[in-house]
């Protein structure tokens, strides 16, 4: 179903909190020299500053390393295969990072590489550790670039595009708003470049049949998707709670273009990304093992706290991290189900212990919580 008016896409922009911007190997790289195309990424550093400084946390996902190492290779004019991919990326992984690392220490800005998986994102114990990992990053004041793992990926299991990655990344680090910067500005009801009558779609609310029947072929160069793909990632984003937007990208200043109100076609979700994660946590049917809690910990549970050891008083079941798991009061009723930070083993070495005392019982020093208030969802 897609809306009639259009929103306002400075205050979508302006709302945002937690923003994942996707850059194609076609915005980046130039199809002639195979070099990076250095202004314009330098303006979109300045985009990123700009959401920076409104309080916005930003991770970027951007492709160009195989585009951008295959011609210092000498592979060009021609269809690469597999290995020749993998070598490529490896050789343009390190320049595109250190492209990225110039454009934003202009702004004071650090930058940290991220090279991810499918299984990175959907293997639930390596899902966990990427977005610690992001979200480290993200306290820590550094804005995440990511990208596919090329180097080692195959054609069986990798992305295959990065609107699905960058997807995949708003839906694990929770973002609210994810930005797909394309050669065209939006969704239109018929391939633009073949039909004049072609309208473009301002809002779309969900991706029905109609909908994905107007993506179309991906473009010719070094781009590797087309409007399924990002379809795909919509799909992804709506159900994860994120908003997302396809815009022009060919800009010297793409973001602030959106932010001024430049067209583009925004997909709005009807929940918030906390609001989905925890919709996803009460709807498992199928809860791993058992946590009894005390009662401090059943009426700090209900001022929205996090469970801390202190209250755990049993461990029941085989779990490990991440898996989600039942908490129950000291009468044996449920209480809240989710998602544990730690396995049955290390949970029950640290039960009843303070958080300080964590890092003595199993010789690391792990979360302060068993269970993040995020990712905990009280039982009716």
């Amino acid at each position: 179903m897609s809306g009639r008016g259009q929103p306002d896409p400075a205050r979508l922009l302006r709302e945002a909190r937690r923003v994942v911007v996707k850059i194609g190997s076609a915005l980046l790289v130039d199809d002639e020299s195979g070099g990076i195309r250095r202004k314009w990424l330098d303006g979109l550093a300045d985009d990123v500053a700009m959401l920076r400084a409104r309080g916005a946390e930003v991770l970027v996902v951007s492709s160009g390393a195989i585009a951008v190492g295959r011609r210092h290779l000498g592979l060009v004019k021609r269809t690469l295969r597999l290995e020749e991919k993998q070598a490529a990326a490896a050789t343009g992984q390190i320049r595109l990072a250190h492209a990225w690392q110039e454009a934003l220490a202009r702004h004071g800005i650090t930058v940290a590489q991220i090279l991810l998986t499918p299984d990175d994102t959907e293997a639930r114990r390596r899902h966990l550790n990427a977005r610690a990992t992001i979200a480290q990053l993200l306290r820590l004041d550094a804005v995440p670039v990511i990208n596919e793992n090329d180097s080692v990926a195959t054609e069986e299991i990798r992305f295959g595009d990065n609107d699905r990655l960058a997807a995949r990344v708003a839906q694990m680090v929770s973002a609210d708003t994810l930005v797909l910067l394309s050669d065209i500005d939006g969704l239109y009801t018929a391939d633009p470049r073949r039909q004049a009558d072609a309208a473009r779609i301002p809002v779309v609310t969900e991706v029905t049949a109609e909908i994905e029947a107007m993506g179309g072929e991906a473009a010719t160069g070094y781009s590797s998707g087309g409007m399924v793909t990002k379809l795909a990632a919509a799909k992804i984003a709506l159900a994860a709670g994120c908003r997302m937007a396809i815009a022009f990208g060919k800009r010297p200043r793409p973001l602030q273009a959106l932010d001024e109100g430049a067209p583009a076609t925004w997909f709005l979700p009807s929940a918030t990304p906390l609001s989905a994660r925890k919709r996803w946590i009460a709807g498992h049917v199928a809860p791993a093992g058992t946590i009894g809690i005390d009662a401090g910990a059943v009426a700090a549970l209900g001022r929205g706290k996090s469970l801390l050891p202190a209250g755990v008083t049993r461990v029941e079941g085989s779990f490990e991290r991440g898996d989600l798991v039942r908490v129950v009061g000291p009468d044996g009723r449920e209480i809240a189900r989710g998602l544990s930070a730690y396995g049955a083993a290390e949970m029950a070495r640290i039960a009843g212990r303070r958080s300080a005392e964590i890092a003595a019982a199993l010789g690391y020093r792990g979360r302060d919580e068993i269970i993040h208030r995020d990712d905990l969802v009280m039982s009716p």
